[in-house]
């Protein structure tokens, strides 16, 4: 119950306070240890008269876990918790978490949060702890487009009269630990409309994979030379290095396979084939059946 009370109390001051959170400076971003080493985030604000700093802990399965905080000059860690928290929750100041004797268990979000009594809580950006299992070495993630199907291509409309939309797949495979992100570009430009990402990297074997979908205009697909990136971001554990890979857009019809246009174009030339062959075939029995009775007539004749 505690812990869901906490969560809900931390996704609304969250919310209420984010006027003021970029004010809330917390460090690292991302970090990578090893089992059994030392963590140690950072945070400070720069908010008038605010005077403590509270710790979070955001499991995977979202779960929020207060960590205790400071106050002044002096840390408060709740009890049984394996962390210790020093230096000033002042303005300007610095606070500091240190999570020992780090386990597989360690790894979430961890976030911090200036306060006053009686006043509303900003959080800084979280910092992302990732305790890196034995013998799995840190591996970037491999990227590649999946262009729009045959199906997806079939140019019909929907519902709404609206001609379909296009949808091109990307997928980042074959990295180790979880800490990317996905974002699109058209040309250079970022895009987040039609853009839809899974919620989180999923495990195979020692590996993740993350996929992520972008939907466009079938006219901006269509568009001959249009370039498509899909970019992987991943956090090696020094630095976030980007991966990407792009294609380029199509004319309608070509390497799409069998679009409404192409079928009906199809479908009328072999009509109009069948039922030219079948005026040519009715001509030529008519031709057969008059030299036949021609034969037969001059066959006849002889005969007399």
């Amino acid at each position: 119950m505690i812990i869901i009370f906490l969560s809900i109390t931390f996704n609304t001051i969250l919310v209420s306070g984010s006027s003021l959170s970029d004010q809330v400076n917390q460090t690292p971003a991302a970090m990578y240890n090893k089992p059994g080493e030392t963590a140690k985030l950072n945070c400070s604000h720069s908010i008038q008269n605010y005077d403590r700093i509270l710790w979070y802990k955001q499991s995977k399965n979202r779960q929020i876990q207060f960590l205790g905080y400071v106050y002044g000059n002096n840390g408060y860690p709740e009890t049984g918790m394996s962390v210790k928290m020093d230096g000033s929750a002042n303005k300007d100041e610095t606070s500091t978490l240190t999570i020992e004797g780090l386990s597989l268990n360690s790894s979430a979000v961890y976030f911090c949060a200036a306060k006053r009594v009686g006043r509303e809580a900003y959080f800084g950006g979280g910092t992302r702890l990732t305790v890196l299992e034995p013998n799995i070495d840190v591996t970037p993630p491999t990227v590649k487009i999946l262009q729009p199907s045959l199906k997806d291509c079939k140019d019909k409309k929907d519902k709404t009269g609206k001609k379909n939309k296009r949808t091109l797949v990307c997928v980042a495979s074959g990295f180790y630990p979880d800490h990317v992100s996905v974002f699109w570009k058209i040309e250079a430009e970022n895009v987040t409309d039609g853009v839809a990402t899974d919620n989180a990297a999923l495990r195979d074997g020692e590996k993740y994979s993350i996929t992520s979908r972008l939907r466009v205009p079938a006219r901006t697909w269509h568009t001959p030379g249009m370039k498509f990136t899909c970019i992987v971001s991943f956090f090696n554990g020094n630095d976030t290095i980007d991966h990407s890979d792009s294609v380029y857009g199509t004319e309608l019809g070509q390497g799409e396979g069998m679009t409404r246009e192409k079928y009906l174009k199809i479908t009328q030339t072999a009509k109009l084939s069948y039922g030219v062959f079948i005026a040519k075939s009715s001509l030529y029995g008519v031709f057969v059946l008059v030299l036949v009775w021609k034969l037969q007539a001059s066959s006849g004749k002889q005969s007399n």
